[in-house]
């Protein structure tokens, strides 16, 4: 294979792990962001909107997932605020492409996650792993029967965010192709 695959990177849940029941999650710093998906959902003027979106990002993740044998790419309602807002907090420099949803929260006919059916158009047939903290058996299963090249879905605990084993998960499987 002569391109890498695809990481597609999903922000809350894999990077910020917006369930923790601990605020203060080990190398984790949070921060006040006004992305504009989450503002337009706020009442202006509101207290929640003035003081913006609290995320908990860890400033290491972003050397890990470049060491990753992977080209990256952002899977996220952030869009391409990912690259404004999510990547220097995380230590990521550049800018990754990112997959412009046609409609976001978009009910799917089949009970699909919304992302679904939007990203394997996005792949173009290219091998890739997700990381989201949405995906289910259903999506998994959609892939498999409908994405021809290597897939890998990876659900990421939204209390914990992206751990060890799941470095650990993604660079065996990239080894397997």
């Amino acid at each position: 294979m002569t391109e890498r695959p695809l990481l597609l990177i999903d922000v809350d849940g894999p990077l910020n792990p917006y369930t923790a029941r601990f605020a203060g999650l080990r190398g984790y710093t949070a921060h006040r962001f006004h992305p504009a998906n989450w503002l337009a959902r706020q009442t202006p003027g509101s207290r929640a909107h003035r003081r913006g979106l609290r995320v908990r990002l860890h400033p290491g993740h972003g050397t890990r997932l470049t060491a990753l044998p992977f080209e990256l790419a952002w899977a996220t309602t952030w869009m391409h605020q990912a690259n404004e807002m999510i990547a220097p907090a995380i230590g990521l420099s550049g800018t990754l492409p990112v997959i412009e949803w046609p409609e976001l929260f978009a009910k799917d006919p089949d009970g699909l996650y919304w992302k679904t059916r939007p990203l394997l158009e996005w792949a173009a047939g290219r091998a890739f792993a997700w990381v989201d903290d949405l995906i289910t058996d259903l999506d998994t299963a959609h892939v498999t029967a409908h994405h021809d090249a290597p897939s890998l879905l990876l659900r990421i605990d939204p209390r914990q965010g992206l751990r060890e084993r799941d470095f650990n998960a993604l660079t065996d499987w990239s080894k397997s192709l």
